[in-house]
């Protein structure tokens, strides 16, 4: 594995930066690579634009910036328009297609999209979109292994929520998986 950058856009109150964390956290601590996490947001608590950017290698991570994103998470219309094009031709772009509109798609990038808010709706709690976002992000990438995403979103939520959240995370693996086929 080489070092791997991921940008995760949005707005507050969407889970952006609690994403980041548990992506970091499934790789730092259940796959034994190296980790960094920043992040970034407005003043305002909820509903402000928000970006969580997280490093994942296999060695010592010098530089804990991003400088070209691989992949990126959209859950924001605001967020794609902004860092779309940072992406190379070989990355990934993951989108809630509930919250985005790809009227202009980078060229460069695959594109690949789940209605992870109509899923969360449907699960019961629109506040899990994060996690079926994080269930697409591992089928497709298979950057991080299932089981240490499932460990870490265990560890990284309220215990009454966990079932919730796991649903949450099968109903977007699941998506992926089936998106994968498809291609």
């Amino acid at each position: 594995m080489k070092k791997t950058e991921i940008r995760i856009t949005g707005y507050g109150g969407q889970g952006v930066i609690k994403s980041g964390y548990i992506i970091g956290k499934a790789a730092a601590i259940y796959d034994d690579l190296s980790a960094t996490l920043n992040q970034s947001f407005g003043p305002e608590a909820r509903g402000s634009a928000c970006s969580a950017q997280v490093i994942i290698s296999d060695s010592k991570i010098l530089y804990p910036y991003l400088q070209v994103p691989q992949i990126m998470i959209a859950m924001s219309q605001e967020g794609y328009n902004k860092y779309k094009d940072e992406v190379p031709k070989d990355g990934v772009i993951l989108v809630d297609n509930d919250l985005v509109k790809l009227k202009e798609k980078n060229s460069k990038a695959r594109h690949y999209e789940i209605p992870a808010t109509r899923f969360a709706e449907e699960l019961g709690r629109k506040i899990v979109l994060n996690i079926v976002m994080l269930g697409f992000f591992t089928a497709i990438t298979k950057l991080i292994e299932v089981d240490s995403m499932r460990d870490a979103i265990k560890t990284s939520v309220p215990e009454r929520t966990i079932e919730l959240n796991l649903r949450a995370f099968e109903k977007g693996y699941e998506y992926g998986l089936e998106q994968l086929k498809n291609e």
